[in-house]
């Protein structure tokens, strides 16, 4: 089955703008939004675990561990090299743990290792210009997330009793989810937990 919902992640485009300059002078890694993304996609999976579970043999089976593949355009085609332990890892650890993943990927020096052991997977189209998509899910992973284009858009806020339209940057989030393992209503906490996750994110934030 799949879903998706749009989430407001202007404050992340401008804690990221903010910070992105001296992030990459202090630790030497470039500050994209996949390992800000990909931290809160880990949080997540912690308080909903069947999202990083397998179908195996007609049994749900929870995984302690979650690593995270990240689905990467290569010349060579699709792979999915894995980043393990992210739910453990500070997100400068994240931003150097995918700089390192990705470009093994994209040179064709991944190890068989970089690529086994994957629990849930993250497929970031919006690079790509994807607004709107429905992944194929990894088996036997239990579901895989796209995170879409960034796009300003007017916006209706509400505050005070009143209305009124602003430019916010936008992101549609997309989940395709084995449905043997997740229903509907876990699918949609799940999704709720990101978007609430990205949405604390402000100018001010303290992101470790």
């Amino acid at each position: 089955a799949w879903s998706a919902i749009e989430v407001d992640v202007t404050g992340m485009v401008e804690w990221r703008s903010a910070s992105k300059d001296s992030f990459e002078s202090e630790h030497g890694v470039r500050l994209t939004y996949l390992p800000i993304t990909l931290s809160v996609v880990a949080e997540a999976l912690k308080t909903n675990p069947r999202l990083n579970s397998s179908w195996i043999d007609g049994n749900i089976v929870l995984k302690n561990a979650i690593n995270v593949g990240l689905a990467v355009a290569a010349e060579e085609g699709l792979v999915v090299p894995v980043v393990r332990g992210a739910n453990e890892a500070s997100l400068v650890e994240l931003a150097g743990k995918l700089s390192g993943v990705v470009d093994r990927a994209r040179s064709g020096s991944m190890t068989l290792d970089d690529v086994q052991g994957g629990t849930f997977t993250l497929n970031n189209t919006g690079s790509l210009g994807s607004v709107w998509g429905g992944a194929i899910i990894n088996h036997p992973q239990a579901a895989i997330l796209t995170t879409e284009a960034i796009v300003k858009r007017p916006v209706v806020i509400s505050e005070n009793g009143a209305d009124s339209v602003v430019v916010r940057s936008m992101m549609n989030i997309c989940l395709s989810f084995d449905h043997r393992i997740v229903d509907g209503a876990e699918a949609s906490a799940f999704l709720q937990s990101l978007k609430s996750g990205l949405e604390a994110i402000t100018l001010t934030s303290d992101l470790k």
